[in-house]
């Protein structure tokens, strides 16, 4: 079985393959100080509980855009799983798609690994991926795979966190939809609700329209990240919703490794 970590900046998701099938995946807060010790005493409680053994993984894949957490984890697949942990976009687990932008070796694996993952989903049509995580980011992936550029935008949480460290007297408010499609809170908490919410809806219809303009061809809406199905309710934006995206495109490039980048 295949053990798929991938490390965000907020969050850090472990699934578990068998071939093409996800068995389970769980989520932990990331800590670039976590050590491999502490990682394999909660993985072996989680795999126990969905009916695995440790001895049942036999390849380990990480995609990390947290430098620092790459080395406890190389060190729980050894320690704990007796492999070495294949590292995304490192052979023998190169891209194998073209990175059409200037500086291709900026490309964040998780972007990279959800081209590949959208590719499998959608091949031979334009696909336009949007994260919700940390950052939001928009990305044009063509109908060959090829990554070919796209945007960054401060993720919902950070702008909320960011409002409220900014304004005193601002409280903490939880993130969700808003009950009433109304854009006039009555409360302060409705109104930062509101800003947060809709506008994030509204930056959506304006990118996603500036991109398809530019592309001047159809595309695949593709959404995936923590928080995209705090979206889900606004169906005009997305032609799916995809909250494995990034995990799934790293069975995918295990599946495929050793292909030329």
């Amino acid at each position: 079985m295949l053990l798929a970590i991938d490390v965000g900046n907020t969050n850090a998701k472990f699934a578990l393959f068998q071939g093409a099938e996800m068995l389970a995946r769980w989520r932990i807060a990331t800590d670039d100080r976590r050590t491999a010790d502490e990682y394999a005493v909660w993985l072996d409680q989680l795999l126990r509980i969905e009916g695995y053994e440790r001895s049942d993984v036999d390849a380990v894949i990480i995609s990390t855009v947290v430098p620092r957490a790459l080395h406890n984890l190389q060190l729980l697949s050894v320690k704990y799983f007796g492999v070495d942990a294949l590292v995304a976009g490192r052979a023998p687990v190169t891209w194998g798609i073209a990175l059409k932008v200037d500086e291709p070796q900026s490309v964040g694996a998780d972007r990279a690994v959800n081209a590949i993952s959208a590719q499998a989903a959608a091949p031979g049509t334009d696909k336009l991926v949007i994260s919700f995580g940390t950052a939001t980011t928009l990305d044009h992936i063509d109908p060959d795979g090829a990554y070919m550029g796209g945007i960054i935008a401060p993720g919902v949480n950070l702008s909320l966190e960011a409002l409220v460290a900014a304004a005193a007297k601002l409280p903490r408010i939880a993130i969700e939809a808003p009950t009433t499609n109304s854009v006039i809170g009555r409360t302060t908490e409705s109104q930062m609700l509101i800003g947060v919410y809709w506008g994030y809806v509204s930056m959506m219809e304006g990118l996603i329209g500036r991109m398809k303009a530019e592309i001047g061809k159809p595309l695949t809406v593709i959404a995936t990240g923590g928080l995209a199905t705090l979206f889900q309710e606004q169906a005009h934006l997305f032609d799916r919703i995809e909250p494995d995206l990034t995990l799934n495109g790293l069975m995918h490039l295990y599946a495929q490794r050793g292909s030329a980048a």
